[in-house]
């Protein structure tokens, strides 16, 4: 394989999972003027939120099973250019069974992504290169939401929250083309009859890849918690304007963004002077789970916007571990072989926050008038996730 295709496939894989988490929270930005243009209370909101999940969730062993068994390329672009098409129609929403339904589609479109991902990187990345390339991944992951905020939040003070679903749909589907191009120069990996991937069945026998779920969903809480709800807790609880809040939440995402990098070069570095990868990466995320819970209990006690500002950073900064960690972990107990059926189950596993957590939050948030207990939930199931990092990985 050419070297060069390294780094642009690497770069094409972060600009794909940058415009999923912009798609995947545009319904987040938009949410200060959407859901009061569609009439939606807290907890329909939430349930608009968690149907993305549903589909998600539900086909990712599916279609991680299928990405290892046909070109995982073609895979991915069919999926972005399916959801590419439900982020621009969702511009065209008038009520809640509508969003519901592009919400379903727009998660089957984005189930494929990370399988995909793994499967591309441990098909065509060097070992020595791959936690680089996973970390770099990661930043996609982190700056998505970032950028999103900051363009989606621009967009939406301007022409509203219809042209951000527009604007954001338009911009992933150019991602197609190219990509189509690079893929096509990808050396179609050479599999032994040893090597071919295992059953799903064999995958699901396997009590690693059950505690990476659970881990996975309980790291995936406060990640979602943040990233869908942020915008609307700053606005509606904070009373910042939508230009005040776009600058406090970009600067969350940018600052898990860079952490992301910082994470994986940490980790990187204890591996090389004698660490067990897969220890080294679990107890980072204990680490991450435990700051994570202080990050919440920060956000809901600041006084003053200095203070939340510094709350919101220090967040994102222990919140930039955890996806690199988590999808690192799982490809090393899942090896080569298996990578994208195993991401596909774990990932799936880890929606189940994706799913409950938007629900329970504006559940929470219409029982007692406010987000107190919110931030409180959230924190409990980071330090549970720090509880199974510790004792249930080996």
């Amino acid at each position: 394989m050419d070297r060069r295709l390294v780094p642009a496939l690497v770069a094409m894989l972060a600009l794909a999972v940058l415009f999923n988490f912009v798609d995947r929270g545009a319904i987040g930005i938009a949410a200060p003027l959407m859901s009061q243009a569609l009439g939606l209370s807290a907890t329909r909101f939430g349930l608009a939120v968690s149907a993305f999940f549903w589909t998600y969730g539900l086909t990712q062993p599916f279609i991680g099973a299928l990405a290892d068994r046909w070109p995982a390329g073609r895979v991915l672009a069919i999926s972005v250019a399916l959801w590419a098409a439900s982020t621009l129609l969702t511009s065209l929403t008038s009520g809640l069974a509508m969003l519901v339904t592009l919400r379903l589609l727009l998660g089957l479109g984005e189930a494929a992504l990370f399988p995909c991902t793994s499967k591309l990187i441990t098909a065509h990345v060097p070992m020595a290169r791959r936690g680089l390339a996973n970390a770099v991944v990661a930043v996609g992951l982190a700056l998505g939401p970032a950028l999103g905020t900051l363009a989606g939040g621009m967009i939406l003070a301007r022409h509203g929250w219809r042209m951000v679903f527009f604007a954001f749909g338009a911009a992933t589907l150019a991602w197609v083309l190219p990509w189509l191009m690079l893929q096509a120069r990808l050396p179609a990996p050479m599999v032994a009859a040893a090597d071919r991937p295992s059953r799903l069945g064999a995958l699901l026998a396997r009590r690693t890849l059950w505690a990476m779920g659970m881990a996975h969903a309980l790291a995936n809480y406060g990640f979602f918690f943040v990233s869908i709800w942020l915008p609307l807790y700053l606005v509606k609880s904070r009373g910042l304007s939508i230009p005040t809040m776009t600058l406090f939440a970009s600067a969350t995402y940018a600052a898990q963004a860079l952490a992301s990098l910082g994470w994986g070069q940490l980790a990187d570095v204890l591996v090389r002077r004698g660490g067990r990868p897969a220890t080294v990466k679990r107890w980072l995320c204990v680490v991450a789970e435990l700051g994570s819970v202080a990050g919440v209990a920060a956000i809901a006690l600041a006084q003053g916007q200095a203070q939340l500002l510094a709350a919101l950073i220090g967040t994102g900064l222990f919140l930039g571990c955890l996806p690199t960690m988590v999808y690192a972990l799982g490809q090393i107990h899942a090896g080569a072989r298996d990578a994208a059926g195993w991401i596909g189950v774990q990932n799936a596993i880890g929606s189940l926050s994706g799913i409950i957590g938007p629900v329970v939050t504006g559940m929470i948030v219409d029982a007692t008038g406010s987000f107190s207990w919110a931030f409180a939930f959230a924190g409990l199931v980071s330090a549970a996730g720090a509880v199974v990092f510790a004792t249930a990985l080996p």
